[in-house]
């Protein structure tokens, strides 16, 4: 990269590229931090996917990064993510940053420690940015709560950007950071990588240590990447996983020929019965076009889903929220959706808990004895194109143009419409396998034209380098 370009072009950069030149020295990491910085103050306002910007932080971050480049000695490694500048979803603590996790119900107190997140990244010398906007508590597949302007979709600022991990994945879209982490308890993920066109890939359970997940007793939750390409997701996959594999080094592995079954059978059907739009299925169709001609064997499955899925996951789903330390004089703050299902979480015994956690753990043996016989499945990656803001809960676009309709406030129909928008991502987490979205369609036609809408790829356990090498297999 050219001298003359380096202060307009560093976004563009991919993040393995970046971080090339932050480790020979092409690039300081004060230049890069200011670059990142200079883009939020410009973009955050009319994107909203930053709730806290902690830029001087950042800047003496960057300053010690530089210094310690400075002074090493030239056989001295750098660490992995030397200087690369990253963003956290506010659910995750900073050390003496508020962690709001999107609710106007809790005290804003500063974090005391880093997360097991938050602690591995800047262990590897990733310097945080900032906390991105996120649903209240992590409850949602859209990233709008009442405290802060809610994240939109960089390709149509009236759309969602999804969520949970909304505002990491508009940051990431929209060049405001080169990757971020996500955490996917049901597609939180792979929803907003979908809704915003990035590649999201939700790791199989234990790859990625839990850390403050350890509380999740259905082993729900896991963190992953949210990148441009495969190999930017491969290079943070590195610095999150425990097990020591190298996934940006198998990236460029071409896989052997898969066998890949194909299915839109949802376990929420047997409740909310759904008709994929028409675009997610161009976009399926597109996904087994471009499969096929990689060589890969691509035909229908059938899979059947437990019919008592859908409380159960939902029990399990929301028993957290039952949990959480609110005064009782805030309760009244807290968004309809949580109230509601705080309420419900707290009149549930711990026996209804513990026998759903029971069924989803039978779930999970039947569910992985029908997909063992396929090497990958393939569904959309969500079943409606990226929504308006406020569609969800009924409060409108965001920007005046329609009236809330007759169902503002109504929790049950929030949560419906959520599990027809994305009604292929839960039942991956209780099953705790890999998952993968890729961005395969536009709805104008081309890249960057219109909406993306994606496909999402299921492997077996420990296919998390397969999932990335089948990925760049269809050019991303």
């Amino acid at each position: 990269m050219s001298a003359p370009h380096r202060s307009a072009d560093i976004h563009r950069l991919s993040a393995v590229q970046l971080r090339s030149a932050l480790r020979s020295g092409e690039l300081s990491a004060r230049e890069v931090t200011a670059h990142f910085l200079a883009r939020i103050e410009e973009s955050n306002p009319k994107m909203g996917a930053f709730i806290t910007v902690t830029g001087p932080r950042a800047m003496a971050e960057a300053a010690a990064a530089d210094a310690l480049f400075a002074r090493r000695h030239p056989d001295q490694p750098l660490p992995p993510l030397h200087g690369m500048p990253v963003a956290f979803k506010d659910l995750t603590d900073v050390a003496g940053v508020v962690t709001t996790h999107g609710s106007a119900a809790l005290d804003r107190r500063p974090a005391p420690a880093d997360g097991a997140l938050a602690a591995a990244l800047r262990g590897a010398g990733a310097i945080s940015l900032g906390k991105t906007q996120v649903p209240e508590f992590g409850l949602t597949a859209y990233s709008e709560n009442r405290i802060a302007p809610p994240s939109r979709n960089p390709h149509a600022l009236s759309r969602s950007s999804g969520g949970s991990s909304g505002g990491s994945a508009a940051a990431v879209a929209a060049g405001l950071v080169p990757f971020a982490p996500g955490t996917d308890g049901g597609g939180s993920i792979r929803i907003p990588a979908a809704a915003c066109g990035l590649l999201g890939l939700k790791p199989g359970r234990g790859v990625v240590p839990a850390g403050e997940s350890s509380g999740d007793r259905a082993g729900l939750v896991v963190a992953g990447p949210l990148a441009r390409s495969v190999a930017d997701a491969a290079l943070l996959l590195d610095v999150l996983a425990s097990n020591g594999a190298s996934y940006l080094n198998a990236v460029g592995r071409a896989p052997a020929s898969l066998r890949i079954g194909v299915s839109l059978d949802s376990p929420w059907a047997g409740i909310f019965p759904f008709t994929p739009d028409p675009e997610a299925l161009d976009a399926l169709d597109a996904g087994v076009r471009l499969l096929t001609a990689a060589g890969h064997d691509v035909a229908e499955a059938e899979i059947r889903y437990d019919n008592r899925y859908p409380d159960a996951f939902t029990t399990a789903w929301t028993a957290g929220v039952g949990a959480a330390r609110i005064a009782p004089h805030r309760e009244a703050l807290l968004t309809p959706l949580t109230r509601t299902f705080r309420r419900r979480a707290q009149q549930r015994s711990a026996a209804k808990l513990n026998e759903c956690l029971a069924f989803l753990r039978q779930f999970e043996r039947d569910t992985l004895a029908q997909y063992s016989a396929w090497d990958l499945i393939l569904t959309p990656a969500l079943a409606q194109t990226p929504r308006p803001v406020g569609w969800f809960t009924g409060s409108g676009h965001g920007d005046g143009r329609w009236p809330s309709p007759e169902w503002a406030g109504d929790a049950d129909g929030d949560y419906r419409r959520q599990c027809e928008f994305a009604p292929w991502s839960s039942m991956v987490n209780v099953c705790g396998l890999p998952a993968v979205s890729i961005p395969v369609h536009w709805t104008g036609g081309s890249p960057g034209a219109g909406l993306p809408m994606g496909i999402q790829l299921i492997g077996r356990p420990g296919s998390e380098s397969l999932l990335l090498q089948v990925a760049a297999q269809l050019g991303f």
